[in-house]
């Protein structure tokens, strides 16, 4: 059976939408380190940000490949997702492993909008990628967990009501693998902000609304545990294919957008009375990073064809991911070059977006990593770390 990755309605729809954000709502949001709230809502009331809920939770009920083309789609239209992507990959975590109370209670209003799911806690400053090394425990006392430690680059927190939340439940010296002991908790942040719960923004390179969070005797209900205690780590692990694949999705569209600026670009500006289009040296990078995106691109739809169809991509979703973040970076440094010192200034959006594609050759997962599991995983070879 053949599956449709392209999904042309939805793409002009999102187009549509964004055409109402346009370069200069994004440099006020990137010049005041704001978080687009306008963009988040009319995306939410469009539909577009319930796309993976099922129907029966007042979602849309719609397959991997249309979020990933509604996330491409805003990428390509000069905008940025990162206000909002987490809400669909962290959704998986829910619907795979959460409960039918948990689901009844959170997914109707998530895609209403009534809430937001948008944060992510995993990642610390002592563990980096090394997750089963993190220090955040929670211990079970009565009908409530204690939560305390740190998490850092946990962005949209202060943006976000809920939080998918993996801690130890069980010290790492008493588990039988370092994989085990970790579970995953849905936090309502709503009721701790400010007590127990401390939200510090980092600023960044790039406006991607980020934090690290601190723990401080943090009470959560008992009911906030996702699945079984002490698996959370498998649970994660099942979502990561669609994640990478969504934001190699998002790598597309940035790629497709640097082309296009720098194609027209290079025609339009012309230099010792001739447009620096017809110079093989402004020709040749583009076009090579044109081909570097088309060759990423049929590997993104080749993964989301795979996951659609039940299979598991582990290998595909993984190297869509790395040739999807070269590819955008390619064609950032090719537009870059081709603007020169206009490429700087902040009214042509290069220089912005230039900045936010570059968090993806470390994000969410570095490249080296990917790296790392192909010569693993794939190649049989001995395991680096």
């Amino acid at each position: 059976m053949k599956y449709d990755v392209s999904h042309p309605e939805i793409r002009e729809g999102v187009t549509k939408l964004c055409a109402e954000f346009d370069g200069r709502y994004w440099q006020e949001c990137d010049r005041e380190n704001a978080y687009p709230t306008k963009f988040v809502q009319a995306l939410t009331q469009a539909g577009y940000l319930s796309a993976l809920i099922p129907e029966e939770y007042d979602g849309l009920g719609l397959p991997l490949s249309a979020g990933a083309a509604i996330l491409e789609e805003i990428h390509r239209s000069g905008g940025n997702a990162a206000a909002c992507h987490a809400q669909m990959y962290t959704m998986g975590t829910v619907l795979r492993h959460g409960n039918d109370a948990q689901k009844q209670a959170y997914l109707p209003k998530i895609a209403s909008g009534e809430l937001r799911l948008q944060a992510f806690g995993v990642t610390e400053p002592t563990s980096g990628t090394d997750t089963t090394a993190l220090r955040t425990t929670a211990r079970r006392e009565g009908d409530n967990y204690i939560v305390n430690g740190q998490k850092i680059w946990t962005s949209r927190a202060e943006y976000s009501d809920l939080m998918l939340l993996l801690a130890r439940t069980t010290p790492r010296e008493e588990c039988a693998k370092k994989t085990d002991g970790l579970s995953v908790f849905l936090v309502d942040m709503r009721e701790v902000r400010g007590t127990s719960l401390t939200i510090r923004p980092i600023r960044t390179m790039m406006n991607h609304s980020t934090t690290e969070l601190f723990f401080d005797d943090m009470p959560i209900p008992a009911s906030s545990l996702v699945g079984e205690e002490g698996k959370g780590f498998r649970y994660i692990l099942s979502g990561m294919n669609a994640e990478r694949m969504l934001i190699a999705a998002e790598c597309i569209g940035d790629a497709k957008w640097f082309i296009e600026k720098a194609s027209d670009y290079a025609c339009d500006r012309s230099i010792f009375e001739r447009p620096i289009g017809q110079n093989q040296g402004i020709q040749f990078p583009i076009a090579k990073s044109y081909a570097q995106m088309r060759a990423a691109e049929l590997m993104v739809s080749q993964s989301l064809r795979l996951y659609e169809a039940g299979g598991n991509p582990g290998e595909e979703a993984n190297i869509a991911k790395l040739l999807a973040a070269d590819a955008s970076w390619a064609a950032a440094e090719a537009c870059l070059q081709t603007f020169g010192g206009f490429g700087f200034a902040e009214e042509y959006d290069v220089e912005r977006k230039y900045r936010e594609t570059r968090l993806y050759q470390i994000a969410p997962i570095s490249t080296n990593l990917i790296l790392s599991y192909i010569a693993e995983h794939i190649l049989d070879m001995p395991r680096s770390y």
